[in-house]
């Protein structure tokens, strides 16, 4: 028995190794398209861009377990990183910590509407998403009167924020915001697969019929999740404004898309009840990887940039599952013949019988 038998790895497990081998290739790959591919700055550039790509993809994965999608993540942030960076402003001596709850509230403010609107009003996720972005959006615009938060108004420590390290290995900063996207994923992943309560965000994805029928509070369990999706998009939105400093009204735009991309790319069924926050994590890593190393490719023109990243990405997608099916046929094989082989022959029965 190989160690596929005696490990009995999970899909989600089977999925989550073939993306990163899919990611070391794209790196070998670069390193000979590139010239000082493998740079410090390189990689403080993609951890830092990863942050909020995989808070927002998390985000977005909680809500596609419960079969729903929010497109208004987005929008989420553009208002929480521009009504945290007024309070901010205007309230220098404010502790880290409540900037960060604040932001959070505003989203899981938002995201109680989403859901409120998809639970409880019945209105498809997509249609009332589509329609909350464009509502938050809009309010922003008004509110904002075409002011711009400058980082010169913000304090010195969320100036100072996206350079701040946790460790430093070779010329490698492993930097907070990328530590703390970390650390919040694998808590969430915990949550999700290790609590009764995590488990319903599954279970109303696969059959939210049979799930109502077993006594599971649907309507509850999918307000929760846009709850937690805008708590985190708040997140995302002081990373955001961290970041960059300058915020202005179209904070946020196309973050949906690139949640919903990365979510995807990381194995999540869109179809609900299926996935991991750490594949969507790794997801994440994969897009802005790409992304970054296509930025330094010069004979790539900037025109054809995104058809280039939208190919890799199918090409990605398309190696991912072939990889994963192949280990999954693998690990299957090895389950049924592992028992079989490990199972001495019964007393008084032939030994080749």
């Amino acid at each position: 028995m190989n160690a596929f038998g005696r490990l009995q790895i999970s899909p989600e497990r089977l999925r989550e190794l073939s993306l990163l081998g899919v990611i070391a290739a794209s790196i070998l790959i670069f390193s000979f398209l590139v010239d000082d591919y493998f740079t410090g700055s390189f990689f403080n550039r993609v951890t830092t861009s990863v942050a909020i790509t995989a808070v927002l993809a998390a985000a977005q994965t909680i809500v596609i377990l419960t079969r729903n999608i929010d497109l208004s993540v987005g929008s989420i942030v553009g208002v929480s990183a521009y009504v945290t960076g007024e309070f901010v402003a205007d309230h220098q001596s404010l502790p880290p910590a409540l900037a960060v709850l604040l932001a959070m509230a505003i989203g899981c403010g938002l995201g109680l509407i989403n859901g409120a609107l998809v639970a409880y009003g019945r209105v498809p996720a997509i249609i009332a998403t589509l329609g909350t972005l464009a509502i938050y959006r809009t309010w922003l615009i008004g509110h904002a009167e075409a002011q711009t938060i400058t980082a010169d108004s913000l304090p010195t420590w969320l100036v100072e924020f996206p350079q701040r390290t946790v460790a430093t290995i070779g010329g490698l900063d492993l930097r907070v915001a990328f530590a703390l996207a970390v650390v919040a994923v694998l808590l969430l992943q915990w949550a999700l697969s290790s609590i009764r309560w995590g488990r319903w965000f599954y279970a109303v994805g696969s059959n939210p019929d049979a799930a109502r029928q077993a006594g599971l509070p649907v309507e509850r369990i999918t307000l929760a999740a846009f709850a937690m999706c805008g708590a985190l998009s708040g997140l995302a939105g002081f990373m955001f404004l961290a970041r960059f400093g300058n915020v202005t009204v179209a904070a946020g735009q196309g973050l949906e898309l690139a949640s919903v991309a990365a979510a995807v790319v990381g194995g999540v069924s869109i179809l609900g009840g299926a996935g991991t926050l750490i594949g969507a994590l790794l997801g994440a890593v994969l897009i802005d990887m790409l992304d970054q190393s296509l930025l330094r490719v010069p004979q790539l023109s900037e025109f054809w940039r995104d058809a280039v990243l939208g190919a890799l990405i199918l090409l990605a997608v398309t190696v991912d599952l072939v990889l994963g099916k192949r280990l999954r046929r693998a690990s299957t094989a090895e389950s049924r013949r592992g028992p079989a082989a490990g199972v001495p022959p019964q007393q008084g029965a032939p030994a080749n019988a």
